[in-house]
Parts: C-alpha cells; structure tokens; sequence
C-alpha cells in the first residue's frame, strides 16, 4: 500500500464525533471570548472539496478556520508537532497530516490532492508560516497547485484580528475581537493532459494574493484594525 493510501486508510479512522465536538466547543470560545464574527458562509461549497486559503497571522487560525464550516476540514502541519506522541495524536484525530516546512514535501502535496479526490475540504495557508502585519506577505504556489491538480475551487479568507489575540510568543489567547470574511471562489487553473501552465499558476496565485489583501483589509476594519 502507498504511503499517501496508508494516510487515508489512517484518517479514515478519525472519529468526526470528536471533531465535531472539538470544533462545536472552539466555536463557542471563539464566539463568547473573542466575539467572533463570519461573513461570506455563502460563499462555502455546502459539498465536495476545496481548499480554504487564509491569510495567517497566528497559532488559533487554524482553529478559527475549522469554524467557518461543519464540514470536517483537513489541514497540514509542520512535522515537528508529530514529534510530540500525544500533540501529534490529536492533531492526526483532527485530521492534520504532516509537511516539511522549508522544503518542496511531494508527499505533503499528494497527501493533500488526495484528501481532495477524496470529496474533503483542505486548508492551506498560501503565506506559508506566520507571517506578520497588515500586508500579505509574497506566497507559495501550492495551494493553487493542488487546487488546480485536483479540480477544486480555491476559496479565499481574511482573518481579523488573530495577531492580537495570539502574537508570536503569547502563551495563552487575549480576548480580543476577531473577525472573518470568507471571499467569493477563484477557479483552479486548468489543466492540459495533467499539465499545469507556470505562466497560468503564477497568475492565480497573484490573483489569489491580491484578493487576500482585500479581504485581510475588510476584515482588519471591522476590528478597528486598519493597520
């Protein structure tokens, strides 16, 4: 068995109770403690895949990114939490999987085409690690990439607020507001016998970046953040 069939046999496993369970309690933290707010949910796929690409200013986006939507969401992970057992055990329950920061991962990349071939959402943070500040930082083309291998619409978030409610080196989350504005879908790049257009990934991902800024912005406002 290949080792990206052994992951989905393994994440098949995961139990979508405890999913569905954390996911409901972050929800209602994020909500009472931050005051929480998202706009565009219409803008999310009620079925089939897709990659959610935030923007990522913090530790807590990603779980802020679980509660856009009940749909169990797939994400990957820098591989240094899965040298902890119990941390990587959780994060693999949730349905996290592995990837070498700093490195071209091609196990990562298929990993993450077939979480969707298989039908699941994945999110992707196209700036890569945690950046900082009001500006979208340069970014990777992976999450058109695999976007555009798998045929699935790319779905672009602003997150408000989440550098403040969890900077770099804070230890627990301040109660600060945090704000969400899900963007309207960018279509994958088409393909050619399998073949992606550099020239076609390196405009998406322009295009992606460019509306990223524009909803980062709106987002930072309704925070009272427009820097």
């Amino acid at each position: 068995m290949s080792a990206v069939n052994s992951f989905l046999v393994g994440q098949s496993r995961t139990s979508r109770a405890v999913y569905l369970t954390v996911r409901a309690l972050l929800t209602v933290i994020f909500v009472m403690y931050n005051r929480l707010r998202i706009e565009g949910k219409e803008n999310l796929p009620s079925e089939g895949p897709f990659v959610l690409a935030p923007v990522h200013r913090s530790y807590v986006d990603s779980p802020i990114a679980a509660c856009v939507t009940r749909r169990r969401m797939r994400f990957m992970g820098k591989d240094s939490v899965w040298k902890y057992r119990p941390i990587g055990w959780i994060s693999s329950m949730l349905g996290a999987f592995p990837v070498t920061r700093g490195s071209v991962d091609r196990e990562a990349l298929r990993r993450g085409i077939a979480v969707l071939q298989a039908g699941e959402p994945l999110v992707l943070f196209p700036e890569g690690e945690r950046k900082s500040g009001p500006v979208i930082q340069p970014m990777f083309d992976g999450a058109v990439y695999i976007a555009s291998k798998a045929q699935v619409p790319i779905i672009p978030v602003g997150i408000g607020g989440s550098e403040k409610v969890m900077p770099k080196k804070a230890k627990f989350p301040y109660p600060r507001r945090l704000y969400v504005v899900i963007g309207a879908p960018l279509a994958p790049v088409p393909t050619v016998g399998g073949r992606i257009s550099r020239t076609d990934l390196s405009a998406r991902s322009a295009e992606l970046h460019s509306r990223l800024q524009e909803l980062f912005d709106q987002a930072q406002r309704a925070v009272g953040d427009p820097n």
